[in-house]
């Protein structure tokens, strides 16, 4: 096989970096939307809805709700370019977005399994020995969920590798700029004899995805031995 061409590895370098921002983004809401959804409370099931609701519809649907949202004319889209000079649509920045809203159902699903195995007689016990909330949510929680938070961010950085349709909705397909490796690999599909390319470029994309997985795997276990659970 023919070694990748600059502009492909231009496409491999931003696919990267989209899926490190989209973990970044997305990893501390999922670690609050997680601990929230083991409490009880009245809405929890609607919550728990709209947290997975990215699961449930088409890619495509998620970036044009991202669209009407944060696009230059959307609420919030409006509200940080006249404010702040940010444009989220169309640009990397607006891909791993569209990488953090995919990849987040599935960030809090690892996360919420980790909460939901931990004893409650540790933060009990931490409580009477005089601990407050967030002095028993770092000391306690936190360490003893490190296995499914690190599962959880490295599962989202391997589905945001290959997030295609709410990325190209949302931040188009822009050489250099917004084309990730899935968009690199449709474009070269839809050029005549480009074949060769979409085959080196798949490769890549599922050598990224494997070895994502497998230090999914990986971390996750070393985590729960070194915890004990």
């Amino acid at each position: 096989m023919t070694p990748l061409t600059p502009d492909e590895w231009v496409a491999v370098r931003l696919t990267l970096v989209v899926a490190f921002r989209a973990v970044a983004f997305g990893l501390p809401v999922a670690l609050l939307a997680a601990f929230v959804l083991t409490r009880r409370f009245p809405l929890r099931s609607a919550l728990d809805a709209i947290v997975h609701l990215p699961l449930a519809l088409p890619p495509v649907v998620v970036g044009w709700l991202l669209l009407l949202t944060f696009g230059i004319r959307g609420p919030i889209g409006a509200w940080l370019q006249s404010w702040f000079g940010i444009r989220l649509v169309f640009t990397a920045e607006g891909a791993s977005l569209a990488c953090a809203v995919m990849s987040f159902p599935l960030a809090v699903r690892a996360i919420r399994l980790s909460l939901e195995a931990i004893d409650p007689g540790l933060d009990q016990a931490a409580r009477t020995l005089g601990a407050g909330p967030l002095d028993r949510f770092l000391t306690v929680t936190l360490p003893l969920a490190a296995p499914g938070v690190i599962v959880g961010a490295l599962v989202a950085f391997a589905a945001s590798l290959g997030e295609f349709g709410a990325v190209i909705v949302f931040a188009s397909n822009v050489p250099g700029e917004t084309q990730t490796l899935p968009l690199a690999i449709y474009t070269a599909l839809q050029t005549p004899g480009g074949e060769d390319v979409a085959a080196r470029l798949s490769v890549v994309s599922i050598t990224l995805a494997v070895v994502a997985l497998l230090a999914a795997d990986f971390a996750g276990r070393r985590l729960r031995r070194r915890v004990g659970r």
